[in-house]
C-alpha cells in the first residue's frame, strides 16, 4: 500500500492580479520505504508539492492522502497531529532554534506528548547518539558546524519515530563531503528503519542515491 497518493493536484497562487499555476495535475505514488527524490529546477513546484503533501498548504483542486487519511478533510488540529506523529522535517536551512542546546531542539517535538520529561530526555540523546552526535548534546547551534547542525535536524526529525520523512535541499548549504556524510546517515536511517524519505533537490548525489527519481518541470511530472 502507497504511503502517499496525490491525485490530479492543481495549486495556483495569485500574486498581485496574476495567477500563477504552480502545479498543473500532479499524480504521484509513494510506496513505503521509499527513498524518493522529487526533482527540477527552481520554480518547477518541488516545494510546493512538498508543503501539500505534508498538510501544510492545501491543492487547489485534487486530493492528497498519507496513509488512505484524505488532507483536504481533516481539520487543523487533525492535521497537526498527523504531522505530530507521522512526520518528521528536516530543512537547508537546518531551523534549530539558536537558544536551545542540541538536545533541547532535538527534544522539542516531543513537548506535547505524553511522556516522562525523563524520558523525553533519553529519547533525545539517543536520538543524537544515532547521528554521531552524543558528545556534542549541549552545543548550542552556533557552537556547531553545517555538517554538525545538519545532524541534529536529523535526530530531531527521527526523534518522534516518524513513518516519514520530508527533506526540503538538505545538502544546499553543506559542502560536497560534508553532504555526501549527511546524504549516507539519511539512507542508512531509511535502510534500517523503513523510514521513508521523499526529497525536494536538484542535487545529482541525492539523484543517484534515490530509490526513484520523480521530475517536475513546470508543475508537472515528466515522464
Amino acid at each position: 500500500m502507497a504511503i502517499v497518493r496525490v491525485e490530479q493536484v492543481t495549486k495556483n497562487y495569485l500574486l498581485g492580479k496574476t495567477i500563477v499555476y504552480a502545479l498543473k495535475g500532479v499524480v504521484l505514488a509513494v510506496e513505503r520505504g521509499e527513498f524518493l527524490a522529487i526533482a527540477g529546477p527552481s520554480g518547477s513546484g518541488k516545494t510546493t508539492l512538498l508543503n501539500l503533501i505534508s498538510g501544510i498548504e492545501k491543492p487547489t483542486s485534487g486530493k492528497v492522502f498519507i496513509e488512505e487519511k484524505e488532507l483536504s478533510v481533516l481539520s487543523q488540529n487533525e492535521l497537526a497531529d498527523i504531522r505530530a506523529e507521522k512526520i518528521g522535517f528536516i530543512f537547508q536551512s537546518f531551523n534549530l532554534l539558536p537558544v536551545l542546546t542540541a538536545v533541547e531542539n532535538v527534544e522539542y517535538p516531543l513537548h506535547n506528548k505524553k511522556i516522562a520529561s525523563l524520558e523525553k530526555r533519553k529519547k533525545a540523546e539517543e536520538a543524537l547518539k544515532q547521528v554521531g552526535l552524543a558528545q556534542f548534546k549541549n552545543h548550542k547551534p552556533m557552537e556547531l558546524s553545517g555538517g554538525q547542525r545538519q545532524r541534529v535536524a536529523i535526530a530531531r526529525a527521527m526523534v518522534i519515530e516518524p513513518s516519514l520523512i520530508f527533506a526540503d535541499e538538505p545538502t544546499a548549504n553543506l559542502d560536497h563531503t560534508t553532504g555526501e556524510e549527511i546524504l549516507n546517515l539519511m539512507k542508512k536511517i531509511n535502510q534500517e528503519r523503513l523510514t521513508t524519505f521523499i526529497f525536494s533537490t536538484h542535487d545529482v548525489k541525492i539523484m543517484n542515491m534515490a530509490n526513484r527519481v520523480v521530475k517536475l518541470w513546470d508543475g508537472l511530472i515528466q515522464d
